[in-house]
């Protein structure tokens, strides 16, 4: 009999059966390294992008090094065409000046009452000058008029000989604004004051200096967007030149799968570099004119008694000009790049 081989073989196989070991917690290391692997990949490929720039934009300056003449006469009607706005803008910024002491000299002048004294146009000075809206007054008495009126009318000997002085007493009122309705409000104002006869405001040759300041400007922007289409026109047909001279190379390089964004941007660095090249031009061709017109300006101020010189274009206005011409050049040139890519088939 074998009763007891049943208990030592289930015995054995007890032992025998292997133990499950407990589950690992999952290994990290592996997704980090993914992840560490896909940033190097985005920061290669970033460097990859910024290397292709600043081929591309090297690569744009050589080819305009190579034919320089062609290249520079593009590069003088860009010039030119900045020029002329940018002159008119710096006119208008001497009229602006003048404008400024214009405004200065605006004025209102109180007469009095030929019966008025000087007490009592002390006490008129004082109320005027009570009111919020005047900034100074200067009071003229009737010797001091006389004596002004002389030297500018040049009647010395026949004015002495009068008896009586016929000049009132005046005021003269400086305000605050120098809007054409506030000075008319001020001046109803001034005129209801006891002892005053007349108040008279001169502004029409204000106003019809800020309409030609206003004209000015209109006019100059209509040039400066009128003369920034030209540069638009000349940068564009520049780059359809040379898109349509390298057409066979465009066409190899997209059938291997570049892009549109690929093939365009050494043409936008070309249209940049022709900006660039237009600004600085225009520069020089603005230092010059106001090198070769200073001298005879200031010499027409002098027979006026009076001083002169013409505005130049500071550190703000040379960027803003360097700016406007590059970004107008690489304008052109996606306009032009981007037309011209959508009639290309590789075949």
């Amino acid at each position: 009999m074998k009763p007891s081989a049943t208990p030592r073989r289930r015995q054995g196989a007890a032992l025998k059966t292997p133990r499950r070991s407990p589950a690992k917690a999952p290994d990290n290391k592996l997704s980090q390294r993914g992840a560490r692997s896909h940033q190097a990949r985005f920061s290669s490929r970033l460097r990859a992008w910024g290397r292709h720039h600043r081929s591309m934009a090297g690569d744009s300056f050589y080819r305009l090094v190579r034919y320089p003449v062609g290249n520079l006469l593009t590069m003088l009607a860009i010039a030119i065409a900045l020029v002329l706005p940018a002159a008119l803008w710096l006119t208008l910024d001497s009229a602006r000046l003048l404008d400024a002491e214009l405004d200065e000299s605006a004025t209102l002048t109180m007469y009095l009452e030929l019966a008025a004294d000087d007490a009592q146009a002390l006490r008129i000075e004082e109320a005027v000058n009570a009111e919020g809206s005047v900034l100074e007054t200067q009071l003229i008495s009737a010797d001091q008029g006389m004596v002004e009126f002389q030297q500018a009318l040049g009647l010395d000997d026949a004015l002495a000989g009068l008896d009586d002085n016929p000049l009132p007493i005046s005021i003269v009122v400086r305000p605050e604004s120098v809007d054409p309705a506030a000075m008319q409000q001020l001046a109803n104002t001034l005129e209801a004051l006891s002892g005053v006869d007349e108040v008279r405001v001169d502004l029409a040759w204000v106003e019809r200096l800020r309409n030609l300041a206003e004209l000015g400007r209109r006019v100059a922007l209509a040039l400066g967007a009128l003369f920034g289409l030209g540069v638009l026109l000349v940068v564009g047909n520049t780059i359809r030149l040379s898109v349509e001279s390298r057409r066979r190379e465009i066409e190899v390089v997209m059938l291997i799968g570049a892009t549109h964004a690929f093939v365009r941007r050494p043409f936008l660095y070309s249209g940049a570099w022709y900006g660039v090249g237009g600004g600085l031009l225009a520069l020089g061709l603005l230092g010059v004119g106001n090198h070769w017109l200073s001298l005879p300006v200031a010499a027409l101020a002098a027979s006026y008694g009076a001083s002169f010189s013409l505005p130049q274009l500071d550190v703000t206005g040379s960027t803003i000009l360097l700016s406007c011409s590059t970004l107008l050049g690489w304008l052109g040139a996606w306009l032009a790049v981007t037309r011209h890519l959508s009639s290309i088939r590789p075949r």
